[in-house]
């Protein structure tokens, strides 16, 4: 072989060990976590499908394993994103902004936000007959919500109460809530015996409680705050800025599970139900995404609402200037807000 050839060779071995590097230099296995509810459906419908593994073998990242979890709360979500026990997860878009602004900067645990998710109706649903509103709620009361302060239902009920007490009291209700994961809650309420005398949940459980004949829903969240993203994903900074494939992935099989869910929501509903330890039929999930209120997008839409509220409450000191600067720049084109 002549000297040119030669190196031409070398040249053309070096590229295709350098192609094969890059492809290996990404994950091998992702760790996801997802919550109870129709909330978390896309990631349901992900992994039922396995739409992310489809995308990966698609990008050339090769076969990818994904691990699935299931953590409820925005506190036991942080808590395992900040160990390194989670690559995704989905979570309720308070305590993503709570993490993102409490490690922004710091490289080992800073945060980015990976999509939207979803936005449906929260309703606040009472066993007590003297509770006909907001107002009613007495220091005699117990409010189960899924983690105090930093989850989706504790801050969006603050923001509820800020609109029917003013801005200065919306912790007004804050001391009656008591920390329960969503089944436990639904027990709780519809059981009758314990402290619990209201219960402040999403789809399905919501649906499942009022149809107890001594449970009523008192407040819907949409009616005091529209219909803005409520959960979200994201990913440990480092782990994205390391792995841009596999993010990308991950990003167009979400896009993938909501296509499927609006082309054939009776399916999308026989996944909920046969992956859902809930015990509910596909007919009365159908019904829950059929409701206007429920919606799936990977564009978030309301982020500097919450942002807003939770500087104003203390819940964090560093509030993004725009929506987008929390989140991957591949998100910046879309009408988020």
């Amino acid at each position: 072989m002549t000297p040119f050839r030669t190196l031409r060779a070398l040249a053309a071995a070096s590229l295709l060990m350098a192609g094969a590097s890059g492809a290996q230099a990404e994950v091998g296995q992702v760790r996801i976590s997802k919550g109870f509810g129709i909330l978390y459906l896309p990631l349901i419908v992900m992994e039922d499908q396995k739409l992310l593994e489809s995308r990966a073998e698609k990008a050339g990242l090769g076969p990818l394993k994904v691990e699935w979890l299931t953590l409820d709360g925005g506190n036991v979500i942080n808590d395992a994103m900040m160990t390194g026990a989670l690559d995704f997860a989905g979570i309720g878009a308070p305590g993503f902004i709570t993490l993102w602004s409490k490690a922004k900067g710091i490289p080992k645990v800073e945060v980015v936000g990976v999509s939207g998710m979803s936005s449906t109706s929260l309703w606040l649903n009472t066993n007590k007959a003297s509770i006909t509103g907001l107002k009613d709620f007495t220091s005699a009361d117990k409010i189960a919500i899924p983690g105090i302060r930093t989850s989706l239902a504790a801050v969006v009920l603050e923001m509820m109460v800020a609109k029917e007490f003013g801005r200065e009291n919306y912790g007004k209700l804050d001391p009656l809530t008591v920390g329960l994961a969503h089944p436990d809650g639904v027990a709780a309420l519809i059981g009758g015996k314990t402290e619990i005398t209201a219960h402040f949940t999403s789809p399905p459980f919501q649906y499942l409680e009022v149809k107890s004949p001594n449970i009523r829903r008192v407040a819907n969240s949409v009616d005091y705050l529209g219909g803005i993203t409520l959960d979200v994903t994201f990913a440990p900074k480092r782990f994205v800025d390391a792995n841009p494939k596999t993010t990308q992935a991950f990003l167009d099989a979400l896009d993938d599970a909501n296509a499927l869910i609006a082309a054939d929501k009776r399916k999308a509903a026989e996944i909920f139900v046969r992956s859902s330890k809930v015990k509910v039929d596909v007919d009365e999930v159908l019904k829950m995404l059929e409701d206007p209120d429920t919606r799936f997008s990977t564009t978030p839409t309301g982020m500097m609402q919450f942002a807003d509220f939770m500087q104003l409450s203390g819940t964090i000191k560093t509030k993004p200037a725009v929506w987008s600067e929390m989140f991957l720049p591949a998100l910046q084109g879309r009408p988020g807000s």
